[in-house]
């Protein structure tokens, strides 16, 4: 006798009652037949005198006046993959979502259609109650297809992160669901506001004479009490104004090129606005080529050091270098560091970066260090980038960066910034410690401008301070300055530290940070940061000279 279990088993007529129950329909739209098919409970829906199957031109002369525009747009082939979502009203029915996808290189859609009711929580989000982002391009597609100017609003709350960090996941849902509700009570239904982002919200209302943009932020920037805190959010603004009708863009190109202006609008810091413009999408476009150059960069060898000359201020011989990133384009030439440092973090390419300074520098040093033993105990400096302390193996490179090249102990010299240490005091010095032992020295960079080093600086293994040239610049005009400098002076010797002052311009400071017995200067005074030809050239000028040339003053 068979024991075993039936199983439950799908068949047409089952899947067909199911639909009925649930007052859902499949249809199936194929247009060189010209032919819709229905299956499932097409009565309720309005679709019961075109069942089992009918003409396009009957599916759209059986829809309700105004959405005939809609049902033809439904109907127009598309690729394979771009998905149907409209609302339409059948004649006798309510409002229904028709929902599918575009199957065979286009040559057939398929879906499902349902009332608007049934699918009530499928466009919405969770959070806010608000439309989601799938929501509102369906609902802008609806609009566009009127003829008419339409001005399209999001606004992005700056800092969510910070929020998140400060307030917990939780109450700062709290905020974003109170913004929701302020939007929606700001515009009317029509003006379908939505949720299409973590952070950002939407509108679409008819272009007219009234500032759309001003009252999206006179919503969103009211000040909220959560939790027994005052939170005052900012937003940045984009808008584009587009023309409905039958050549309206699609809805996910109007909102892409929205998106550009809010990007533009926080580039202008907290609180900014912008509106959409051809502009934008040179800059768009004139980044993103950017990007995949500056993949390719790494690859092609194009990012390499520059050596900014360190002066010792007592003999005037140089002392080190600090090597510095550039790049070299083969088309624009050399790329100014802060056009490329920030769209190297945003690349997640940091580390890398600072791998390659550290070995190529190493090599160069090596090789100077090879060809001129009058140099002495030279040295060069590789700032680590933000994180990069925290670095998985980055000791190891180290080490075998040091071991590779035959540096002495101590030539390689890591600069690392005050907030660095401060992320995790605890780890940092092991890892510290770490790169000390495998023959690296250390240096903090831009020693003066925090506020946590000096109840730390004495347990970690530093060799050198560096003072920001901040200080530097200015002590020859301001007291307050000129203090601070003597201070780190004698803190770096009380510690048995090395100094470097940076920003040195002229012999003017270079003299006074002399007199305050700093022990190295570094700075424009000198020489910028010079190609590793050049640089070799310098220094082989300062040991002929037996000393670093020195601008008297500055230009």
């Amino acid at each position: 006798m068979n024991t075993r279990p039936r199983s439950l088993a799908w068949d047409a007529t089952t899947a067909i009652e199911a639909l009925a129950a649930a007052d859902t329909a499949l249809w199936v739209w194929t247009p060189s037949e010209d032919q819709i098919r229905f299956t499932g409970a097409t009565r309720p829906l309005g679709l019961g005198p075109l069942a089992p199957e009918c003409s396009g031109a009957g599916f759209v002369a059986s829809a309700m006046p105004q959405d005939r525009a809609l049902a033809e747009k439904m109907l127009k082939p598309q690729d394979e993959g771009t998905e149907v979502a409209v609302r339409l009203r059948m004649r006798g029915a309510e409002t229904c979502l028709w929902r599918g996808v575009w199957l065979e290189d286009g040559l057939r859609a398929a879906g499902v259609v349902a009332l608007e009711a049934k699918f009530a929580g499928g466009d919405r989000d969770n959070l806010t109650g608000l439309l989601d982002r799938r929501g509102f391009l369906a609902r802008v597609g609806e609009v566009l297809i009127q003829p008419g100017e339409y001005e399209l609003v999001v606004g992005d709350v700056d800092r969510l992160r910070r929020l998140n960090e400060a307030l917990g996941h939780e109450r700062t849902d709290l905020v974003l669901s109170a913004l929701g509700s302020r939007l929606a009570a700001a515009f009317a239904k029509e003006a379908s506001p939505a949720r299409i982002g973590e952070d950002e919200f939407a509108i679409i209302v008819p272009k007219t004479g009234a500032h759309v943009s001003y009252r999206v932020r006179e919503a969103l920037e009211q000040p909220l009490r959560v939790a027994g805190f005052d939170i005052y959010p900012t937003v940045s603004i984009g808008a584009v104004v587009v023309e409905g009708g039958p050549d309206a863009p699609d809805p996910a190109e109007i909102l892409r090129r929205v998106e550009l202006a809010v990007e533009s609008a926080k580039g202008a810091g907290r609180g900014g606005s912008a509106a959409y413009g051809r502009a934008l999408e040179s800059d768009s476009l004139s980044r993103l080529a950017l990007e995949a150059d500056l993949r390719n960069a790494f690859v092609r060898g194009e990012i390499t050091p520059f050596f900014q000359p360190i002066v010792n201020l007592k003999t005037g011989a140089v002392a080190g270098f600090e090597a510095l990133a550039r790049w070299r384009h083969p088309r624009r030439g050399l790329v100014p560091p802060d056009e490329f440092l920030g769209l190297t973090n945003d690349l997640g390419m940091m580390n890398d970066l600072g791998l390659l300074m550290m070995t190529q520098s190493a090599r160069q040093l090596a090789e100077w260090l090879d060809r001129h033993p009058l140099a002495g105990k030279l040295f060069c400096s590789v700032n680590l980038s933000v994180g990069e302390i925290e670095r998985r193996h980055l000791v190891e490179d180290v080490e075998r960066i040091i071991k590779d090249s035959n540096l002495p102990r101590g030539a390689l010299k890591l600069e690392v910034t005050e907030g660095d240490i401060m992320r995790d005091t605890t780890r940092a010095a092991e890892v510290l410690q770490q790169l000390k032992a495998v023959g690296a020295s250390l240096a903090l960079d831009d020693f003066g401008t925090g506020f946590s080093s000096l109840s730390y600086l004495a347990k970690l293994p530093f060799d050198t301070l560096k003072i920001d040239r901040y200080f530097v610049l200015t002590m020859n005009k301001d007291e307050g300055s000129a203090k601070i400098v003597k201070s780190v002076v004698n803190l770096g010797r009380d510690l048995a530290l090395e100094v470097v002052a940076e920003g040195v311009e002229n012999a003017e400071l270079a003299r006074l940070l002399l007199d305050a017995q700093c022990h190295y200067g570094q700075g424009f005074g000198y020489a910028q940061a010079l190609p590793a030809q050049e640089a070799e050239v310098y220094l082989a000028e300062s040991l002929a000279d037996g000393t670093a040339p020195l601008k008297q003053r500055s230009a």
